[in-house]
This record gives structure tokens, C-alpha cells and sequence, in this order.
């Protein structure tokens, strides 16, 4: 037995080991779908919630790494930060299975109030030149938010953010938490009506947009790609793709500093 271990081992080729051209392309692929989902992601805007800074049909890439968890050795190395009001932040939604693009209005500690679709935030009215008011209409809960009486029908956890964080007419935002509203103010269903983000629930920041393209919102919110779809791309792919916004780079604003 030991004899035939010994010629075994033996026979091993020594030096430099040539894998082959499979080989190598399987560790370069393990390697390069790592990163991907480690890093980078990709993600289409199914909704007009935050126009006209996103437009429903942009497809973005996503930098996973800025908000990860940093220990105390890589906190120095890696460029994380925490979420910072302004950032226009994906998110896992707390109420829906649905990932979400909003922008972080308030971090832990801040004090919000709307008036007359006026940010008042830590007791300063904000310019906010990323909001659009689209619609005229005046709604007493979305647009004075907190202080008008919620509507019927509002989620749970947006009732319970009313009742344990309103404090003289501003909420507070909690710890491990932030509150976050699409620009589009009038069509967004945000932290006005299902309650904080969850920090943990937060998972990347837009970076850029790779590809912009005009189609309808049930098209982009199919979890499948259907059939019509397709075809709409490859028949007008160049007379409805938004040339201009393609290589867009998505920025955030220094809200409140």
C-alpha cells in the first residue's frame, strides 16, 4: 500500500501546472460574478416615484459596497460611510417584497415636518431643487405631514411611527433608522405612509445610469421579460432610448449641511 501511494505521488507533476483554457475561464467567471454581486448591481426604475432625477426605464447600476458594514480594520481601508441625508438610497421594502429607490431625508435624531409641501428639517426650511411637485392637488396629510390626521387605510407601521415618534408636531427619527420620500412628492409611496427604512433594510446607492430606456411601467415591473417587451426593444431601441442620460452618473445632495 505504501509502496503504491509512493509511485503515486511520484508521478505528480512537478513545477507549474497548466489548467487549461476551461479551467481558467470557470475561476475568471466565479471570480467576475463574485464581484458582481458583491459590488455592483444592476436595477431598472419601474415607477415615477422619484422623477425627474430617475425616470422610469433607467437602468442603474448599484455600488453595494458604500454602505456595507465596516470592522475596525476596514473602515480604514474600504470608503465606507453611512447613510447621509440626501442620498438616494435602494432599499428592501418593510411592508412589500419590492426593492425600492427613494432618497434619505432623514438620518437618526432629525426632525421633520412638512409644511405646505415645505421640508422643515431640524427646524430650517431646506431647498430641495432634486423635489418636483408634478400635481397642483394639496393633500393635508402628504403635504403637512405630521401634524394633519393620517387617512384611512394607512399602513400599520406608519401609525405606529405616528404615535411613538411625533414630538410637538415633528417626527423624530429613531435610532437604526431613516426616513426616506421620492422627489416626485405628489406620487410617491414613502415613509409618509409605511413607516422608517430599517438601516439594515438599506443595500447600495445608485451610481450610474447605464442605459435609459421609454417603457411602460408594467413592462419594468414584470419580474419576467415578456414577450412584448422584447420586441419593443429590439424594434425601437433607437428611438426610444434616452440617449442623453445614458452614462448619467446618479449624485446625491448635501441636504441640511
Amino acid at each position: 500500500m505504501v509502496r503504491t501511494l509512493r509511485s503515486w505521488w511520484n508521478r505528480l507533476p512537478r513545477g507549474p501546472v497548466n489548467r487549461g483554457f476551461l479551467a481558467e475561464w470557470t475561476v475568471n467567471i466565479i471570480f467576475l460574478l463574485f464581484c458582481w454581486t458583491s459590488l455592483l448591481q444592476a436595477y431598472v426604475i419601474p415607477s415615477g416615484s422619484m422623477e425627474e432625477t430617475l425616470l422610469v426605464g433607467d437602468h442603474l447600476f448599484v455600488d453595494r459596497l458604500t454602505y456595507g458594514p465596516a470592522d475596525s480594520v476596514s473602515k480604514h481601508l474600504l470608503p465606507y460611510h453611512d447613510v447621509r441625508r440626501g442620498d438616494v438610497i435602494i432599499f428592501r421594502s418593510p411592508v412589500e417584497n419590492l426593492t425600492l429607490v427613494k432618497r434619505a431625508i432623514g438620518v437618526p435624531g432629525d426632525h421633520i415636518r412638512l409644511f405646505h409641501k415645505q421640508l422643515v428639517l431640524n427646524g430650517k426650511p431646506m431647498n430641495e431643487p432634486y423635489a418636483h411637485h408634478l400635481e397642483d392637488n394639496f393633500d393635508p396629510y402628504r403635504d403637512d405631514f405630521p401634524s394633519a390626521s393620517p387617512p384611512r387605510g394607512l399602513y400599520p407601521r406608519g401609525l405606529e411611527m405616528l404615535e411613538t415618534n411625533v414630538v410637538n408636531g415633528e417626527l423624530v427619527v429613531p435610532p437604526g433608522s431613516v426616513f426616506a420620500m421620492g422627489d416626485n412628492r405628489e406620487d410617491s409611496n414613502d415613509s409618509r405612509f409605511w413607516g422608517f427604512v430599517p438601516r439594515e433594510n438599506i443595500e447600495g446607492t445608485p451610481v450610474v445610469i447605464y442605459w435609459s430606456f421609454d417603457a411602460p411601467t408594467e413592462d419594468l415591473s414584470n419580474p419576467n421579460i415578456g414577450f412584448d417587451h422584447i420586441m419593443d426593444v429590439i424594434t425601437h431601441f433607437l428611438t426610444k432610448t434616452r440617449w442623453r442620460r445614458t452614462l448619467h452618473f446618479v449624485r446625491g445632495y448635501p441636504l441640511g449641511s
